[in-house]
């Protein structure tokens, strides 16, 4: 009888204690911050926009990662380059059609853009709720949520291209029921794409509003998202869509409400130079700044810089790169050989002679537009440290938008497609659609109007990440690769494996598989 009540005398003590660690476990931690300590004021929405955009910029985690590995690497434009073919072996494996569900380039663009989707997520659930202030009025709190949808927007558009369907998630994620979302369909990925870029479009300011504004707070505002960029975005989903009305109407908004909010830079090479970021061609950029703090090993996030330039400068030791990216011969031999940009966009090293480095699979061509020259004299401005490169990543420009809203125009049967075509070739000085012949399957033919935007877009945006979406988006990539593939070097013809059509979508990561039970794959990974 005594040991029964002392087992019940210690049963009621343990509840006791039980019920008192419950009560004190579920108060607060001190100093901790929870999101309703956070969101109570504009400035702290102003800070949480600002990291919305953080993973655009991401480019290095368990490998490099940057978008340029499937638009450029992918693609007849560039072969992977850097020293030999057992460097980056994720990146071999993208540009010879070889990728498997383990590649870390395809496993770490994938997470990025949902840790983009995430805080697009959580800065919209917030900020509605928080009070206007002298930081943040009720226009900059509009244009803070715009900004939102068009990220989430544009980090979709970045998985869709790529991957087909995935998870749709538009609210914050907030117990483990909701953490294993199954793929949506790339029709439902497009429309809520559109969805937040027409939201966007609404509640955006023009590209001089926001440069006004921060003359007039003092405040670093350029960079921006703004109702330009929704516009033009507009224009290219619905181009992705073949949906070429829907195209041409967001393309004729665009021409109404924004012609005095861009023009062409009058030289096409200060594009791609300091000086010039953020100018009267950038619709909407990723923004990079220098700091000579290193950060080698560690990952996503740890540097403001982009690794890019020293990825894509030649292995010579004058200038310090690594040589990837490499332009091919196929895509030296697209210029017209009048035309500026070819020397702009591709750099011969020839300081102090080339160095064996210089050379992979046959090329010793490397892309000048990333790897911040002067254009005059080949140099290279030395970097404060070599993970941090300053150079901007152009992601829309007014002449991609011309070019879009002429295919538009051509492909809808409507508008006068040569006219905005023609702008962008006489910036260059070449002469007008219609009056020059560039080479087709062999022979030099006089293009007809959607052969001459394919070209020019080629040779106009040349190593900007552009290519493979674009050959995707016309289905042509197995024809143009499979020609490609018989004009490439025979050191670079030797690696590449077999065409297959699986590589049009990219494998979902089999890391995401694992912690989604219900993700499917795409077919035959």
């Amino acid at each position: 009888m005594k040991k029964i009540n002392a087992i019940k005398y210690l049963a009621v003590v343990f509840a006791t204690v039980s019920l008192v660690s419950c009560n004190w476990i579920k108060e607060p931690s001190p100093g901790t911050v929870t999101l309703d300590d956070y969101y109570t004021s504009g400035i702290a929405c102003v800070y949480n926009v600002n990291a919305v955009y953080v993973p655009l910029s991401y480019g290095y985690n368990r490998s490099y990662y940057y978008e340029w590995y499937f638009g450029d690497i992918m693609s007849d434009d560039a072969l992977k380059g850097g020293d030999g073919i057992t460097d980056g072996l994720d990146a071999y494996d993208i540009d010879n059609f070889n990728i498997n569900i383990n590649n870390n380039i395809v496993l770490d663009f994938y997470q990025a853009q949902f840790q983009g989707i995430g805080r697009c997520n959580m800065a919209l659930a917030n900020i509605p709720d928080v009070a206007c202030d002298s930081t943040m009025t009720q226009k900059v709190k509009d244009r803070l949520l715009g900004e939102c949808y068009f990220l989430r927007g544009y980090y979709y558009f970045r998985l869709v291209r790529l991957f087909g369907g995935v998870p749709l998630v538009t609210t914050v994620q907030k117990d483990d029921s909701q953490w294993h979302p199954a793929r949506a369909s790339k029709e439902e990925i497009y429309t809520q794409i559109i969805k937040d870029f027409k939201k966007a479009d609404s509640l955006l300011w023009n590209k001089s509003e926001v440069a006004n504004y921060e003359k007039s707070k003092g405040t670093l505002e350029i960079g921006r998202a703004t109702k330009g960029a929704a516009l033009a975005m507009l224009l290219k989903v619905n181009l992705y869509k073949g949906d070429y009305a829907e195209a041409k109407k967001w393309g004729d908004e665009f021409i109404a409400t924004q012609s005095n909010e861009y023009g062409l830079e009058p030289n096409y090479y200060d594009l791609f130079t300091l000086e010039h970021e953020n100018g009267i061609e950038s619709i909407f950029e990723i923004q990079y700044a220098e700091e000579a703090t290193s950060d080698y090993g560690s990952g996503n996030g740890c540097t403001r810089g982009t690794f890019t330039q020293v990825l894509t400068r030649p292995r010579n030791t004058a200038i310090g790169g690594w040589g990837w990216n490499k332009p091919t011969n196929d895509l030296y031999d697209e210029f017209e050989e009048d035309d500026i940009r070819r020397e702009a966009t591709i750099l011969i090293p020839d300081y102090n002679g080339i160095d064996d480095g210089d050379e992979y699979l046959g090329t010793i061509y490397n892309n000048r537009k990333s790897g911040w020259y002067n254009v005059a004299d080949n140099n290279a401005p030395k970097l404060a440290h070599q993970s941090r490169g300053p150079l901007n990543k152009p992601e829309i420009r007014y002449a991609d938008f011309l070019l879009m809203y002429a295919e538009a125009c051509a492909m809808s049967g409507s508008g006068n497609a040569a006219t905005y075509l023609n702008m962008v070739r006489d910036r260059v000085g070449l002469p007008e659609f219609g009056e020059y012949q560039i080479e087709i399957n062999g022979e030099m033919v006089t293009p007809d109007i959607m052969q001459a935007i394919k070209h020019e877009r080629r040779v106009e945006l040349a190593m900007e990440g552009h290519r493979w979406f674009d050959l995707l988006r016309w289905g042509t990539a197995k024809e143009v690769m499979e020609n490609y593939r018989k004009n490439e070097t025979p050191e670079a013809r030797a690696e590449m494996k077999p065409w297959d059509d699986k590589f049009l979508l990219m494998p979902i990561p089999a890391e995401e598989l694992k912690l989604n039970p219900n993700l499917t794959q795409n077919p035959k990974y």
